[in-house]
């Protein structure tokens, strides 16, 4: 289940927990942060390959592209066997921008997202069928889970994709990792 948990950014333990997508997606929008659901046009299944995943949903793709400028499209696959899984979750841990947006769109599994605005934390725990956009410049971090499981269609307005531009802020450490 998608959740949003709202986090006083001085003192995480004070939190607030919402579980309806419809407030989630609002109390998102409110914030200049895109949040909704796709479905497929034709089956998808975990041997489906690229193309296959992105004609599926291309119709929600070209209209997203469209809005935002977006000029390449790829899927990220990452499952518990991964040799580099350790590596990869600790990658994106500590909060960044980007001078991107960061779109990513859950074909399966589920991650999570922490979105750091002024004095709130937002952990947002994506699952299959949710599309977040995460615009540019952002303060942010995202936990794969100690045992990553998803597959995402990743939207980029450069062709080259975007990279993680580190904050320094110790933030992400006072907050609880998936699955905690």
């Amino acid at each position: 289940m998608t959740t949003l948990t709202v986090y006083d950014a001085n003192n995480p333990s004070q939190s607030q927990l919402t579980t309806d997508f419809s407030q989630i997606a609002s109390q998102l929008d409110q914030l200049g942060i895109k949040m909704e659901r796709w479905e497929a046009s034709q089956p998808v299944t975990e041997s489906s390959s690229q193309d296959e995943v992105i004609a599926a949903y291309q119709a929600s793709i070209d209209k997203l592209a469209a809005e935002n400028g977006f000029q390449s499209v790829d899927v990220v696959n990452l499952h518990p066997d991964h040799p580099d899984k350790q590596m990869l979750r600790e990658k994106f841990l500590a909060e960044h921008i980007h001078d991107d947006d960061e779109v990513r769109f859950f074909i399966d599994g589920s991650g999570l997202f922490y979105i750091h605005l002024d004095d709130k934390v937002y952990g947002l725990l994506c699952e299959k069928g949710d599309l977040i956009n995460v615009p540019a410049g952002t303060k942010h971090w995202f936990d794969t889970g100690a045992e990553p499981f998803f597959k995402c269609i990743r939207m980029f307005t450069q062709n080259d994709g975007w990279v993680a531009t580190f904050t320094g802020d110790e933030i992400a450490k006072q907050f609880p990792l998936m699955g905690e």
